[in-house]
């Protein structure tokens, strides 16, 4: 354990965790509240904990369907473990004489309602349950373990703080809604990022055309605070997704390492910087006699050149855009150490296009749904020869249940997590 864990503040982007369930959350003043469920949370006393600090929800109103619930910092009491109760309670072999009629339960409704009413406690309250359940004891160890997860799911009062991760974020963002993320699972985001071979010292060109900002999060965060990496994010649109950026509570400094910009303005303005720098080499050499000795007379000219900077200056400043394109470009000319493209359309004009600035011998990762668009790909790549001993891998990763005699996959699980077309430039 961390001898300074980091601290709740105001400001920060925080993660409520009920059981099994995240969401995100912007602690935004001393006053703000969440919803979880049919709970609203009032924040105002989890200012100044450590994160991973447990809180129990104590009932204050009911406003109609949604109850007002204030947070209390847990004691280590209150932290032990709810599963306690099966420790003294006995198994059956199988549940082959357990019968669903609703009939096992002693306690009506109306009684299991006033005694959460009187109770409060969690843990009590589903103490009892088991003491008044009549088929309990008689069902098998993992049909108990079922029946105290459905228990706890409908009366667990304890909300965990936590600090988010790229994991976490992850995860939440794909059961909202994969498509928001083009369905991208944490086993594909890692795998993207183990591929790109991202670290410290190098600069990075990403292309994605929307995430909500996972895979830069995930590259800033790879590379780190306090180094020399450089990250170029290329988009289609006017702005940037940014949610998960923002959600890692990251830096200033580290933050600075990524470059936005939108692709078809920031490629305009490298090839027009590009014909500019061609024209200015051409009039130098037809004009340099006759334009230095003018420049040498006096520091007219010069005052000149640097009140007319001045002037220019705040208009830039105003138009963040300008600044992100030129640091781009510049970017662009060192050239960089992988290209990662994930996009919602075929990416193969992109990939033919950002190739040029890619470094001979560095990673190249195309992510895309559809496996037919990458097969195409596959092959226009090794015909122009551009990108060299190319791999195309599917993910689909399956959690399972493991208790003895009882190894199964999931009944419930996402399918396919995308395509993953990866090679090494050559060019």
């Amino acid at each position: 354990m961390l001898e300074n864990p980091p601290k709740i503040k105001i400001g920060d982007f925080i993660i409520l965790q009920r059981q099994k369930y995240m969401k995100l959350h912007k602690f935004g003043n001393i006053e703000s509240s969440a919803a979880l469920g049919k709970d609203q949370l009032e924040l105002r006393n989890i200012e100044g904990h450590p994160y991973c600090s447990t809180f129990k929800m104590i009932p204050k109103e009911t406003r109609g369907r949604q109850r007002i619930t204030a947070l209390e910092l847990c004691s280590d009491k209150d932290m032990q473990d709810i599963r306690d109760i099966m420790n003294n309670a006995e198994s059956g072999a199988d549940n082959r004489n357990i019968k669903d009629d609703g009939g096992s339960q002693k306690l009506g409704n109306e009684e299991i309602l006033k005694l959460r009413e009187d109770i409060g406690d969690s843990k009590k309250i589903i103490g009892t349950l088991v003491e008044n359940s009549t088929s309990f004891q008689s069902k098998t160890v993992y049909s108990q373990e079922k029946y105290l997860k459905r228990k706890e799911k409908k009366y667990f009062e304890y909300v965990q703080i936590r600090q988010p991760s790229i994991r976490m974020l992850a995860e939440i963002f794909y059961r909202q809604d994969p498509d928001k993320i083009m369905g991208l699972r944490i086993d594909s985001l890692s795998q993207i990022i183990s591929y790109s071979d991202v670290n410290a010292f190098g600069k990075f060109l990403l292309f994605e055309s929307g995430t909500n900002g996972l895979l830069p999060a995930a590259f800033l965060n790879a590379i780190g605070s306090g180094t020399k990496g450089k990250l170029v994010h290329m988009h289609p649109g006017n702005v940037p997704q940014k949610q998960a950026i923002q959600a890692l509570n990251l830096p200033q400094e580290q933050l600075d390492r990524c470059v936005s910009v939108n692709i078809y303005s920031v490629l305009r303005e490298f090839y027009q910087g590009k014909e500019e720098e061609k024209a200015n080499v051409e009039e130098e050499t037809e004009e340099s006699a006759a334009k230095r000795p003018k420049l040498e007379e006096g520091e007219n000219n010069t005052d000149e050149k640097s009140k007319s900077d001045e002037k220019v200056k705040p208009d830039e400043k105003s138009q963040k855009w300008k600044l992100e394109n030129k640091k781009a470009c510049d970017l662009m000319k060192e050239k960089f150490d992988s290209l990662i493209v994930v996009s919602r359309d075929h990416p193969l004009n992109i990939v033919k296009e950002l190739l040029q600035f890619i470094k001979p011998g560095r990673p190249v990762i195309v992510f895309n749904l559809s496996k037919e668009l990458l097969m195409e790909m596959y092959v226009e790549l090794k015909m122009l020869s551009t990108v060299t001993n190319l791999h195309l891998t599917s993910n689909w990763m399956r959690y399972y249940q493991i208790l003895p005699n009882r190894t199964h996959p999931e009944v419930q699980m996402s399918g396919n997590s995308g395509y993953i077309l990866r090679g090494t430039s050559i060019n």
